[in-house]
């Protein structure tokens, strides 16, 4: 039997989930992507700020002046 090559993953489709990333079918090994290669896309886009979690910061009381206390 042939040795598997490093890094390649089975694709087997999960009722119609595609990767996030190129839309492809999700990979059981990479699940919720299809490859290593979409999953490090993924993490180098979070990592890089390019995804944002929308939240409403109120203004810490050390920011505002004493006068206003």
């Amino acid at each position: 039997m042939a040795a598997k090559a490093k890094g390649s993953a089975k694709v087997i489709p999960l009722k119609g989930r595609r990767c996030p990333v190129c839309r492809k079918p999700t990979a059981e090994t990479w699940r919720p992507f299809c490859s290593k290669r979409c999953a490090d896309i993924d993490l180098g886009r979070w990592l890089g700020e390019s995804y944002r979690i929308a939240s409403r910061e109120e203004a810490d009381e050390d920011d505002v002046p004493d006068d206003e206390h």
